[in-house]
């Protein structure tokens, strides 16, 4: 059993991005840009606590670093990064009555919060984180809060704008992204139905070729051997039609598969309401009589259905001659104001026509006729009648479709 594997994903959120090549390299390598943002924090606090602070500079540098350290998990907990990042803000405060460059550590935490969170969560973040900042300040440095908060908040909100738009471009770029391989996905199933729609109606028309042809050529087979002794011409025409239906069924063959290797191949016309005569012609050479009649105005022009109308009468035929021992088989085909019925009964052997051949049937004709049919939103219905069998289609056809209107 075939195994059906979805279609690969076209795009994706980082071919989907036009960037330059520094935006496309901070997207390929996000550990590294952790950790030069994390970096440039300790850089920046080090040296700050080397020129401000002078002797406490020591008590800092491990401050520093833990800020550094909280800093490398802002993609994953970028919460609870804030969180430590404002407890290290007090620290300093505490030892040097200045947030040391906690500010410019708190707004890289801001903004991560911001990046990947929801604006109420990274809001709310910012507004804890700046409450605890005030707090601190008013208790271990209260005379440069107009200072430190001012430079904290501004730094703050720079850090929220931006987040917030990151965050935004990204959804915005996914969504397009989905939307993009949700389309690919579509275009794919579509032409894979595309592709077994196209097998399935070569599988038809293949069966409907050979069945027909190859039970023609049997029973003209038999019929020649069976009086090459006491009619020589008669067998002579049955091999000359045997050889004539073999010649057909290749041309049919080739027409039919063409489309497989040149898609520039040139086709024969299909068969079609003007094929009939020679189609019911075969199988009465081939020892069946057959009777055939037209009613109506005759079948519309439209190629796809004569072809229909040709196949189901081939098919019906062709079971009849199979598979049952009918003597005699009547084809009616008429056209009505809304409909085009085919109907092809035969009297089940009551002439005592030889067994047929006892080769088991696939299933496969009468679900072609069906198929053939639904194309057209019509019906078969197939069945025993009598003392036979009957096969009955409807393909319903509007006049104004054939003829239009004036």
């Amino acid at each position: 059993m075939p195994v059906h594997t979805p279609a690969p994903t076209v795009f994706s959120e980082q071919n989907a991005r036009h960037g330059g090549p520094v935006r496309r390299w901070v997207w390929r390598h996000p550990v590294a840009m952790d950790w030069l943002v994390a970096g440039s924090f300790a850089a920046a606090g080090v040296l700050n606590s080397l020129v401000v602070d002078g002797p406490r500079s020591v008590a800092m540098l491990p401050v520093v670093l833990a800020g550094a350290a909280a800093l490398l998990a802002r993609r994953q907990r970028p919460e609870a990064m804030l969180a430590v990042l404002s407890l290290l803000g007090a620290i300093a405060l505490a030892l040097t009555a200045s947030l040391s460059s906690f500010d410019l550590a708190a707004a890289f935490g801001l903004y991560a919060v911001a990046a990947v969170r929801t604006p109420r969560v990274a809001w709310t973040a910012f507004g804890l984180s700046a409450g605890a900042t005030t707090l601190a300040v008013l208790a271990f440095a209260p005379s440069t809060l107009s200072g430190e908060v001012g430079v904290y908040l501004v730094l703050g909100f720079a850090a929220l704008a931006i987040g917030a738009s990151a965050r935004n471009r990204r959804l915005h770029v996914v969504d397009l992204v989905d939307r993009a391989n949700a389309l690919a996905r579509e275009t794919e199933q579509r032409a894979q139905l595309a592709s077994a729609d196209e097998r399935a109606r070569i599988a038809r028309e293949m069966h409907d070729i050979v069945a027909h042809s190859l039970s023609v050529m049997v029973a003209l087979a038999d019929g020649a051997g069976a009086s090459i002794d006491r009619s020589p011409a008669s067998a002579q025409a049955a091999i000359d039609q045997l050889s004539e239906t073999g010649r057909a069924a290749l041309a049919d063959m080739r027409r039919v598969l063409g489309v497989l290797r040149d898609a520039d191949a040139q086709y024969g016309p299909t068969p079609g309401e003007t094929d009939l005569d020679e189609l019911v012609g075969r199988f009465r050479l081939a020892g069946m009589a057959v009777q055939l009649s037209v009613s109506g105005a005759g079948l519309p022009p439209d190629t796809g259905l004569q072809l229909a109308v040709y196949r189901i009468v081939q098919e019906s035929l062709t079971n009849a001659l199979r598979h049952a021992r009918a003597s005699h088989v009547m084809v009616a085909i008429a056209r009505t104001d809304l409909a085009i019925v085919v109907e092809v009964t035969d009297d089940g052997g009551v002439g005592g026509r030889p067994a047929p051949s006892t080769e088991p049937g696939g299933g496969r004709g009468v679900i072609g006729m069906r198929e053939r049919a639904t194309i057209y939103g019509g019906t078969v219905v197939a069945g025993p009648h009598g003392a036979g069998w009957r096969v009955r289609a409807e393909l319903p056809w509007e006049t104004t479709r054939d003829e239009g209107t004036t």
